[in-house]
């Protein structure tokens, strides 16, 4: 802002801001001080508010893109590829999460599975609790043995509370005990405000998430658990025997945009009508050597006023999300990022960066103005083990120093620690330096 001042100020507007002291106006307080201008000037004063206004809603909306209106109690919009959020509203707000829920059980059945603890040919029964689960359900009964390959999909596809209750009684050995599961699990993953009380989603005193945790949960389920992640994007299941009517995913994004794959969807008359929602497309120049790459975008809505509404502004976030910002690839998977010197290493640098590429989300035409500036100690002492944190890659935005992302950089290798004389050697060195 003062630039755009010092271009616009007349010599009488320097006297105005001479006479308070003032080099520029930058803040609210500079245009309090010219408010006070003896009358001869307050018309000088009233243009530099009205300026000032005008750059400082030009400077804002220049660099953060306007979200738009979205018709929901809570919202987030995650880039995925980049790991920023783009668009957030109450974000640590508790909500209830009806049947988003079972993202959680997903991840314990999906983890049972990879630990091979239950298998997806392995039948469950279906207890009276099961069966008689009231809301949605996949409309099993006691007298089934259920493979756990179609209890997933009546959970996910169908959305099944039966399903779901069945898979918490086969891999915890009993409802409460899964539930115990899900609430350590949701500790380990950092979901630091989502209580759970059941593993269905049916309305509970205390059975609370933020939109911030979902957005953790669904990450690291996409993340941790590729391998499953097709069920979510089904949009048609039923089990042999039940009814045809009950066969459709009740996500109707997947219907109506090819690039969505996932997630879920909840409603209870408390949390009102939910969806978490992914769509992965492709760009140019974000895949390994300049090759086009996927990016993809997570979308949470909740307390929708009807399921409509939901996939609306589902679709309206995630369209805004790939138009308003653009994706950067700044460094390719496992490419360092810089080698700094070390000491007192066999290796006389190691190599900074991460295993995944390095990707930065930003408004839409300002990828020219991307800079990037890394952060660490110095000097380097080895040893160093593969991995360990070495720094931080912070990315601005032209001259404006505040970051847009701060990107954790790790050692792509180890170095380990010389021997007695190289370590004598530069513990000389380092001494006069």
């Amino acid at each position: 802002m003062p630039v755009v001042f010092q271009a616009l100020a007349s010599r009488s507007f320097r006297s105005l801001l001479s006479h308070f002291h003032v080099t520029a106006v930058t803040t609210p307080t500079d245009m309090h001080h010219l408010l006070k201008a003896p009358r001869g000037l307050r018309s000088l004063a009233a243009r530099a508010i009205v300026v000032f206004s005008v750059f400082t809603v030009f400077s804002v909306s220049a660099q953060t893109p306007q979200v738009p209106e979205i018709a929901a109690r809570s919202y987030l919009l995650l880039d995925v590829t980049a790991n920023q959020i783009l668009a957030a509203k109450d974000i640590d707000s508790p909500v209830e999460p009806a049947s988003l829920t079972k993202l959680m059980t997903e991840y314990l059945v999906f983890d049972a599975l990879r630990s091979k603890k239950i298998d997806l040919k392995q039948t469950f029964g279906v207890s009276e609790r099961a069966w008689k689960m009231p809301g949605s359900r996949m409309f099993i009964d006691p007298k089934m043995q259920v493979p756990v390959e179609d209890l997933i999909k009546g959970m996910v596809v169908q959305s099944g509370n039966d399903a779901t209750m069945a898979l918490a009684e086969g891999v915890g050995g009993s409802a409460e005990q899964f539930v115990k599961m899900m609430n350590e699990q949701a500790k380990a993953l950092g979901m630091k405000s989502t209580s759970y009380k059941n593993p269905e989603g049916l309305t509970e005193p205390g059975h609370t998430t933020t939109a911030r945790d979902l957005s953790i949960l669904s990450v690291r389920l996409m993340n941790d658990f590729p391998e499953y992640m097709s069920t979510s994007a089904i949009k048609k299941y039923r089990y042999p025997g039940t009814p045809a009517a009950n066969d459709t995913n009740r996500n109707t994004l997947l219907f109506r945009d090819p690039t969505v794959d996932g997630l879920k969807t909840g409603h209870t008359n408390a949390a009102g009508y939910c969806i978490i929602a992914t769509a992965k497309r492709d760009f140019p120049n974000l895949g390994a050597a300049g090759a086009p790459g996927s990016r993809r975008l997570l979308a949470i809505v909740l307390g929708a006023s009807s399921e409509n509404v939901r996939a609306n502004e589902s679709q309206k976030l995630l369209n805004w999300g790939y138009t308003a910002y653009e994706a950067v690839k700044l460094f390719d998977a496992g490419q360092p990022v810089v080698s700094p010197s070390v000491w007192k290493g066999k290796s006389s640098t190691v190599k900074i960066g991460r295993p995944q590429a390095i990707v930065v989300a930003v408004a839409a035409g300002s990828a020219p103005k991307v800079k990037t500036q890394v952060v660490r100690a110095d000097p380097l002492v080895a040893p160093f083990a593969k991995g360990q944190s070495m720094g931080t890659l912070k990315v601005m935005l032209g001259d404006n120093p505040a970051p847009v992302a701060e990107v954790p950089l790790v050692a792509l290798e180890a170095v380990e620690e010389a021997g007695i004389l190289g370590r004598a050697w530069d513990s000389i060195r380092l001494w006069i330096k």
